[in-house]
């Protein structure tokens, strides 16, 4: 087990300048709550009732009272995640939530919605902000932006390597919070749609499907390749940054932050421990003391496969193994032969009976099958001249048969070859039991205490614990004339320092004796019994805060805007030969979204000179490292279709900047985040993809139709990745600096296990995006759209034919024109390519059930940024 260090009540002089980081931990329930307390966790994060990213876990609100009062009086501060996207209907319920939390002394709130942000620096003033990993936050700018919604806090993307880290932390005030352990989205929190596109449900609503831990074929150029082991080729290990956190110590990182509000307390206290421990000894200036056990327990425990990843920089030949996409464990050998009562494995770790195995076959098997294992009765020695005996002690580099209950384990599903995984160690149990099942507090807070005795006066006892805050107690008897020994600061320390079932230890006594007094042992007891329980009530009161409703008054919908001109159409393209078919249907723009940065300013011209207007499409995630590509987006003289909220941060102060459209990337789900990014210079902004039909007609009414530019056609990218799929599959190199560039010479997809083909493709930062192959049509509903006053419509191409563009635009038009019924665009616009899907765009039939209706709240009309 890790050391149960105690926190310094000071700070070593050599990093009195800096801040300790917080040791943050997930909490799912009240076994893993009380597992981090013990585990020595600063901080933990979880999510009530609702509004959270991880709906299945979590706690009530009438819950909620209680466990803050139990965390601050052992010291914990308590965030909760309100790190979901909020749509219009639900802003009166999420700001009663918000009420409700700050009353109850939550210590943060964990947000993503940029209006939703704004609005709890109005409705709460007094509660910090932390902006959510899912605000995609990569940059200092990121940052600053976050800064103007309220956040004092950003919890930092996981593909950053500490030398970006390092960069933002140069250029921003704002905390730092980083992840330093568990699961790794493949995709950009806050950028994944996979969940909404093959499921009907948003993992930015909480309802993640993990459809990147499931298998896929790769086709290249057409042509199915052989991955071998690799079929889960989206699905990465986890992430274990225990040997970087003297780094980030030194960076001067805020917070420290585990991930898994799904995993156990087991989870929880191991992870908890080793990083409490690594944080103190790094603060300390002394080397990382973890032993090889307390590493192999981690990976024990829960494991993908465990590695510091993008934080140690890229490599994207190791963030994603492929062979499986669950918890392996301990890889503890190699399957040899099979007998007839068991398998022979070629052990590189011991073993023993009990432990809990699984037999690997994702070498020869398909990936999806059921896998053997089973809990190990006892092992038999295989060759030689003890062949047949059983064997005392299964030592790792010994070949032993291992033998299981009857009818554990199927031998026709096992061949030689196959890895053996160790998924459960009994004696890991052993372990970390003390951390969940101990009567009394194991990781305690320091307190100082000051003793005043004078002869003939009844003696007083003040506490002080590590935030300031002090109690004092007076006892009841007076101080007598001491007989033989009497009270001296050596006694006091001894007795009133036996605080054994409290949550504090003590850290310093001073005295203040006027006479040889002598007190009783009880009296001593009595007042220090009494001063801690004072002092844990104090540190368990909830603040007082302010708290300024502004939803509570209806001002009803926004007043319903006709159209005002006719229907207009905006082509994005990704190819130079859509750009031609584009540049001869004449559409009132084009966007260019190409991977080649050189290839930009010849079509911007191009389309110029043809007498149209011009947009070019930025990236979602902009790194410190390429802050450069903001002067050459703005030297090219064409508008810009903003995607990333680093981007339109770092634009707020360029003077003659061109015109400026929000993407979807920057998730407006609301009429507050959609009027916060208008008020930033956006022209218009395009609706997240996690809005249904109804719900971007509710939005035009609350904003404006005019204000909204909307995707009536367009493939849905359900991945965003650092990862580079060409760089893994198609070269033998770690990164864009030696692999090749094969994302320029060939074509990638996934297929999938339905048999549809999706396609990759890479942006100028070398990330990957991996888009619905099928494409998405608002065809049902442009009607209605229309009714309302929408007239700006974007459509956008993947991997359609110059013929296939014209066709598209032709038969939008003809629709526009009154000649042909929705019914029949969808089928036109089915008939092109792979065909097309309502999508995202699909309202249930029990939409709005409920709920109230959309609102426009218009005395926050002016609510200004921060």
């Amino acid at each position: 087990m890790p050391s149960l260090v105690k926190p310094s009540a000071t700070e070593p002089s050599h990093l009195s300048a800096r801040f300790k980081p917080e040791v943050m931990s997930p909490v799912g329930g009240w076994p893993q709550l009380r597992a981090a307390v013990e585990a020595g966790a600063d901080a933990v994060f979880f999510g009530v009732e609702a509004f959270h990213a991880r709906a299945k876990v979590g706690f009530s609100n009438e819950e909620l009272p209680e466990i803050m009062r139990f965390l601050h009086e052992r010291g914990v501060k308590g965030y909760v995640t309100f790190n979901v996207l909020i749509f219009d209907r639900e802003l009166r319920a999420a700001e009663a939530q918000l009420l409700h939390l700050s009353a109850c002394g939550v210590d943060a709130i964990i947000v993503q919605d940029l209006g939703v942000a704004r609005l709890a620096a109005e409705v709460v003033p007094d509660l910090p902000i932390h902006g959510s990993t899912q605000m995609s936050i990569t940059s200092a700018e990121g940052a600053q932006l976050a800064r103007r919604f309220g956040a004092s806090r950003v919890v930092l993307g996981r593909e950053l390597s500490l030398k970006d880290i390092a960069r933002i932390r140069a250029d921003t005030d704002v905390e730092l919070e980083t992840f330093v352990h568990g699961a790794l989205c493949v995709s950009y929190s806050g950028q994944c749609f996979s969940s909404e596109a093959w499921g009907g449900r948003s993992a930015n609503r909480g309802q993640c499907a993990q459809a990147c831990r499931l298998p896929y074929d790769l086709f290249v150029d057409g042509v199915r390749r052989d991955l071998g082991d690799a079929r889960y080729l989206l699905s990465p290990g986890d992430l274990y940054a225990l040997h970087q956190v003297p780094e980030l110590v030194e960076i001067g990182v805020h917070c420290l932050k585990i991930e898994g509000r799904y995993k156990d307390a087991e989870y929880v206290a191991l992870t908890t421990a080793a990083y409490r421990q690594a944080v103190d000894e790094a603060w300390a200036g002394l080397p990382l003391s973890i032993t090889p056990q307390q590493e192999q327990d981690l990976e024990q425990v829960y494991s993908r496969g465990l590695g510091p990843h993008f934080m140690a920089g890229t490599n994207h030949q190791t963030v994603v193994r492929g062979r499986a996409p669950r918890h392996r464990g301990v890889r503890v050998g190699t399957v040899k032969a099979l007998t007839p009562r068991g398998v022979v494995v070629s052990l590189s770790e011991t073993l023993k009976p009990g432990d809990g195995l699984v037999f690997d076959a994702a070498n020869w098997r398909a990936p999806e099958g059921r896998e053997e294992g089973g809990f190990l009765y006892g092992g038999w020695s295989y060759g030689g001249g003890q062949a047949g005996q059983q064997v005392e002690v299964l030592s790792a580099g010994q070949d032993i048969e291992l033998r299981f209950a009857r009818g554990a384990v199927n031998p026709e599903r096992v061949r030689p070859g196959d890895w053996v995984w160790r998924t459960h160690d009994p004696a890991l149990d052993a372990r970390v039991r003390p951390l969940l099942e101990s009567a009394d507090p194991l990781y305690t807070r320091p307190l100082t205490m000051h003793f005043v005795g004078r002869v003939g006066e009844r003696p007083s006892l003040m506490l002080t614990d590590e935030a300031g805050r002090r109690v004092s107690v007076t006892g009841e008897a007076v101080l007598s004339e001491a007989r033989n020994r009497a009270l001296d600061e050596a006694s006091l320390c001894e007795q009133l320092g036996r605080l054994g079932g409290t949550p504090y230890h003590l850290s310093e006594l001073t005295a203040e004796l006027v006479g040889a007094g002598f007190l009783p042992v009880s009296a001593l007891n009595a007042l220090r019994r009494e001063a801690t329980a004072r002092l844990s009530e104090l540190r368990g009161q909830a603040p007082q805060r302010r708290a300024n409703p502004l939803l509570d008054v209806s001002s009803g919908p926004a007043p319903r805007v006709p159209a005002s001109q006719e229907p207009r159409l905006h082509l994005l393209v990704r190819t130079p030969v859509q750009l031609e078919a584009a540049i001869a249907a004449r559409p009132a723009s084009i966007t260019l979204d190409y991977l080649e940065l050189y290839g930009l300013k010849p079509s911007v011209e191009q389309v110029q000179q043809a007498g149209i207007a011009v947009r070019v499409a930025s990236p979602r995630i902009l790194k410190p490292s390429e802050q450069n590509l903001q002067k050459f987006l703005l030297s090219l003289g064409a508008e810009l279709l903003v995607r990333s909220g680093g981007l339109l941060e770092g634009l707020q102060d360029t003077p003659n900047r061109p015109a400026l459209t929000g993407d979807f990337s920057l998730n407006a789900a609301n009429a507050l985040s959609t009027r916060a990014l208008l008020a930033l210079g956006l022209e218009r902004v395009t609706p997240t993809h996690d809005l249904n039909a109804e719900q971007i007609t509710d939005l035009a009414g609350l904003v404006g139709p005019d204000k909204l530019e909307v995707i009536a056609y367009g493939h849905l990218p359900v991945f965003h990745t650092e990862h580079c799929v060409f760089c893994r599959f198609l070269s033998s190199g770690t990164d864009y600096t030696n692999c090749g560039h094969p994302c320029e010479s060939h074509q990638l997809a996934l297929r999938d296990e339905r048999g549809h083909l999706h396609p990759v493709m890479a942006d100028v930062g070398c990330r990957n995006t991996v888009f619905e192959g099928r494409a998405q049509s608002g065809a049902a509903h442009l009607r209605e759209w229309l009714g309302k006053g929408l007239c700006e419509f974007r459509l956008e191409f993947v991997h359609e034919s110059a013929a296939e563009v014209a066709e598209v635009v032709a038969a939008h038009r003809t629709f526009f024109a009154g000649r042909i019924s929705a019914a029949e665009l969808a089928g036109r616009l089915a008939a092109v390519g792979p065909g097309s899907t309502e999508g995202s765009f699909y309202v249930p039939g029990d939409f709005g059930a409920g709920l109230p209706a959309p609102d426009a709240f218009a005395g926050l009309l002016a609510l200004p940024v921060l």
